[in-house]
């Protein structure tokens, strides 16, 4: 019941995100934190309960984990005020860069590095296993709005030739999770996602390499960043960075698949700005 309650008060948010700005606190007793909505809400708030604990002990604030109902909602709900903290994709990020004063502060680390990788993939049955086996078929995105599940894989595409309702049908899913199970379960015959959410899902089962084949991985973007308010207290903000540069808690970094978190610049994120100009304006709804 706790974890329903806690996505129903998360959703809800949504509706408050409309509404006129009101007067933010530098320095609120609560700090809403909002994680990007990839997978199902009520599992990324379950998997994510320890680092609530961690940030009430490290900021002596009351956290309340925040899952929208997709990524526009999430900018919006940031563009509005409605959020103090808020992990979002690379390219979710710099939407949200535009329209919102916030600032990107930490990424995890993985394997010593600060960036991860996109895959396609693709149905076996219906005989894609290669880019160009796209060509006519149904290809399955995540959100407009993210980088590994939509901007990636189709930049990836374009470069071979592949444009969407040119050469093939572009579907939206609204997560990787269900981009992977689209394409296993043949709704669409290929996929974009993240490379260690799709590992996870071969990992714990969910995914078959026996009917799903990766078709390319790409090259490395930078990751998902941690952003915050620009207008809170400045020790309030120095004690945030401070908190996530010293995580080492097993039990709250498991779900993000890292070692740690690291500084980071809006500047790392001008590859992403550079890449959705190429490929033309990306629509957040």
């Amino acid at each position: 019941m706790r974890l329903a309650t806690l996505a129903f008060s998360a959703l809800a948010l949504l509706g408050l995100s409309m509404l006129p700005a009101t007067a933010q606190e530098a320095d609120p007793d609560t700090l809403k934190v909002a994680l990007l909505p990839d997978e199902n809400a009520a599992t990324i708030i379950k998997n994510n309960e320890p680092l609530k604990t961690y940030l009430e002990d490290r900021l002596d604030k009351n956290i309340e984990l925040v899952v929208t109902t997709d990524y526009s909602s999430m900018i919006e709900a940031m563009r509005f005020g409605r959020l103090d903290l808020a992990y979002f994709g690379p390219l979710s990020y710099t939407l949200a860069k535009s329209k919102s004063d916030i600032e990107a502060f930490a990424a995890f680390e993985k394997d010593g590095e600060t960036t991860y990788h996109s895959v396609l993939i693709g149905n076996k049955e219906a005989g894609v296993t290669s880019i160009a086996d796209v060509e006519g078929k149904d290809m399955a995105y995540g959100d407009t709005a993210s980088t590994s599940s939509h901007l990636i894989p189709k930049s990836i595409l374009m470069k071979a030739g592949l444009k969407a309702d040119e050469n093939y049908k572009e579907h939206f899913t609204g997560s990787h999770d269900a981009v992977a199970m689209a394409v296993q379960n043949g709704h669409a015959q290929a996929g974009g996602l993240s490379q260690p959410i799709f590992k996870s899902l071969v990992d714990r089962g969910l995914v078959s390499k026996d009917k799903v084949v990766v078709l390319e991985v790409s090259k490395p973007f930078p990751q998902y960043p941690w952003t915050m308010r620009s207008n809170l207290d400045p020790e309030l903000k120095e004690k945030i960075k401070t908190a996530f540069y010293e995580l080492d808690e097993e039990a709250v970094l498991t779900p993000f698949k890292a070692e740690g978190f690291k500084p980071v610049e809006d500047s790392d994120y001008d590859v992403v700005r550079e890449l959705s100009q190429i490929l033309g304006n990306v629509p957040t709804n």
